[in-house]
């Protein structure tokens, strides 16, 4: 691994991954006071909103044109459905973490590590014996930590898994579209997206209180400007040069 680029994208990973570590405790203190899809819209609208500046400064510093013209997809298409990806893994993981501990949510999300490589099958990409290890490994890890003595996994464990699936998904999509967009344009959509659908939920299935939600502001702040703004665009920038795999 001596080429620069691929060391500087796995330094902005390995990061992403140490921010989302402490992520999920804020996110369980999150939910003493508000709904999941609350908790949710708010921080992925501030991790959006705190990008924007940034957006404009590197236009008026750049001359590259923010979006590039690799891919005949629309723009709005692809960044969209990373969006709704995120909002399935996200929303699932929130809702998930209400009924389990931030340690199994973590060790659960986790598994998105072997369900990428897994999915990548589909794309004819090749898998080495360290990701099958990885396989085996991970899936006696959820079992001694997720399942009980009669065989049955808890609710929450249940949801954080199966957002985990889409979790994989969202790495897929990402690894096609940072090369051929702006990092700082995928990002704000697709939190602007994932934002959208996760107040819309909110408004018909959460109580929504102003009091509720300054409670929770510390949580809140960390889940949207560090979680969401900082870590998920340094996940877009840094699987530029690194393959789904190896940045799961």
């Amino acid at each position: 691994m001596r080429n620069p680029k691929a060391i500087k994208s796995y330094i902005f990973l390995w990061t992403t991954a140490i921010i989302w570590g402490f992520a999920f405790v804020a996110q369980r203190k999150g939910m003493e006071f508000i709904g999941p899809f609350t908790f949710n819209g708010i921080r992925f609208a501030l991790g959006a909103l705190s990008l924007v500046p940034i957006l404009y400064f590197s236009n008026k510093t750049n001359s590259k044109p923010p979006l590039s013209r690799k891919s005949k997809i629309p723009f709005i298409a692809a960044g969209s459905l990373a969006g709704l990806a995120l909002f399935l893994g996200a929303s699932l993981q929130q809702v998930g973490i209400v009924n389990t501990t931030a340690g199994n949510a973590g060790f659960i999300t986790s598994l998105y590590v072997v369900i990428t490589p897994l999915l990548g099958l589909i794309f004819k990409q090749r898998l080495t014996k360290q990701v099958w290890l990885g396989v085996v490994l991970a899936t006696i890890g959820l079992y001694f930590l997720s399942v009980s003595g009669n065989f049955v996994i808890g609710k929450g464990d249940l949801f954080v898994l199966i957002g985990a699936f889409f979790f994989a998904c969202h790495v897929l999509l990402i690894a096609w579209l940072s090369p051929r967009y702006n990092v700082l344009t995928i990002s704000i959509l697709q939190f602007s997206i994932t934002s959208f659908l996760s107040l819309i939920v909110a408004v018909y299935t959460e109580q929504i209180e102003w009091t509720s939600i300054y409670a929770a502001a510390v949580p809140i702040m960390y889940g949207g400007l560090i979680s969401v703004g900082i870590a998920y665009t340094l996940q877009v920038a840094g699987q530029r040069n690194a393959k789904p795999s190896m940045a799961a």
